[in-house]
């Protein structure tokens, strides 16, 4: 766990130090200025972290509680390329920290050393920003020639973030780096289907780790030790289990070994799911996949864990928790504002996309003083807390010893939030991880 006081100092580094140390150097302050690069960032990040729709006028009030008299107009003068560079290498110094809570008490989780999950968000841009992040065309009110994706690998277990790695919209999943950040012996890594590449379930199994995803339609699927092709939709067809599971071996080159594991779905939601084949078949002009259409009726998974540590059931309640990156990514873009601005300069949005993402990171530090190691948690409550304790942060933000004392509050606070309803008809995904028997309610 990281202890408070480091985080204390972790921020102090963050929003003091690093940016005096960058401003120089990025091209923001190339003659004595009365707003140094601490007091633009401390300005954006604390700014746009209270009111996430913060005018002109009220970041300058921001600015004078950092001791800066700015205009609004002077302000605005500030937004510039050098500006956004400071911004973006003082969040990419923030990433380099690792900050993490004391282990979620659930013993699913408990069972490996980390539950990593990796995903990407995409923040579609003016097009004048294609020069900085290519997007992948058409236009601002759809989709934009410019446009950002922020890559980012949540652990369950201890809350630690990795992340946001920043791309260009266009880049795809599977070739981004964060595929190959390493893995702890032990770890298990849940990853969405864009990020499916089988030389990178090698490189999880050379490092002693796990890896549980969908299976990939186009994989070619093998019994254990056999050498004819596995026919995975006659195989299905002949089953009777509402369960399966199977000892294969994925790729037609790879063999990678693996456990392929099937779990039959509702008639509604199999009709559902054949349903959005063949639209999205004839948005497309194509006809829909006879695979696809067949194994409709079925969730097909694949894991490196061994039967004897993940049953069937657990892996698809694990696979489920996936979403709660989704809901991180959430709380960034509507809570956070990510994806808005009040201005239609593009070095200023382009200001503020990297500030709030900042900001977004550490309002992550900040839940884990108190706020992790509740199954149950509410994200949008524990970020609705950190914002009322925002000025005190603020104010004692230059003095380690009162700000330690302050995060100290601010996590007692955090403890005592009440956790999320327990819900009988659906259960939750903390009420699945702490009783996976529950999913054969849901």
């Amino acid at each position: 766990m990281t202890s408070i006081p480091a985080i204390a100092r972790a921020l102090q580094s963050t929003l003091l130090t690093v940016p005096a140390e960058l401003e120089r150097a990025t091209g923001y302050c190339r003659r004595v200025s009365k707003l140094t690069g601490s007091a633009f960032v401390q300005t954006l990040v604390f700014g746009w972290l209270a009111e996430p729709a913060a005018s002109l006028q009220a970041l300058c009030q921001v600015a004078a509680d950092v001791g800066v008299t700015v205009s609004p107009q002077g302000l605005d003068q500030r937004f510039g390329p050098a500006s956004a560079a400071l911004l973006q290498a003082v969040l990419e110094t923030a990433l380099e920290r690792v900050v993490a809570s004391e282990p979620v008490a659930v013993a699913l989780l408990q069972r490996f050393p980390a539950v990593f999950l990796l995903d990407s968000t995409t923040i579609t841009l003016p097009d004048p920003l294609a020069e900085v992040w290519v997007g992948c065309g058409g236009h601002w009110a759809r989709t934009s020639r410019a446009a950002l994706k922020a890559t980012v690998r949540l652990d369950l277990v201890t809350g630690r973030l990795e992340g946001p790695l920043l791309s260009a919209g266009r880049a795809p999943d599977q070739t981004s780096p964060a595929q190959h950040w390493p893995l702890p012996a032990g770890a298990l890594r849940i990853g969405d289907l864009g990020f499916w590449r089988l030389d990178v379930l090698a490189e999880i199994r050379a490092q002693q780790a796990h890896f549980l995803s969908r299976l990939h339609v186009q994989t070619v699927v093998f019994r254990a030790g056999e050498r004819t092709r596995l026919d995975l939709e006659d195989w299905l067809a002949c089953q009777s289990d509402d369960a399966l599971e199977l000892d294969v071996e994925l790729g037609q080159h790879a063999r990678i070994p693996a456990r392929l594991l099937a779990l039959r779905v509702p008639t509604a939601v199999a009709a559902t799911r054949r349903t959005t084949i063949r639209t999205d078949a004839r948005r497309n002009h194509q006809s829909p996949s006879q695979r696809n259409l067949a194994r409709a009726d079925w969730t097909l998974l694949v894991t490196s864990v061994p039967a004897a540590e993940l049953a069937v059931g657990e892996a698809a309640v694990l696979l489920r928790a996936r979403w709660q990156i989704e809901l991180l990514f959430k709380l960034w873009k509507s809570a956070g504002g990510l994806t808005s601005w009040r201005s239609r300069n593009p070095d200023r949005i382009l200001c503020e996309v990297y500030a709030k993402l900042l900001a977004m990171v550490l309002q992550h530090w900040l839940l884990l003083t108190g706020g992790w190691q509740t199954p149950a948690r509410s994200l949008p409550r524990l970020a609705h807390t950190i914002r009322t304790h925002l000025i005190l942060l603020f104010a004692v933000l230059g003095r380690l010893r009162a700000l330690t004392a302050t995060l100290h509050r601010l996590a007692a606070a955090l403890a005592r939030l009440r956790p999320s309803d327990r819900r009988r008809r659906h259960p939750s995904t903390a009420q699945l991880l702490q009783k996976p028997d529950l999913s054969r309610l849901a």
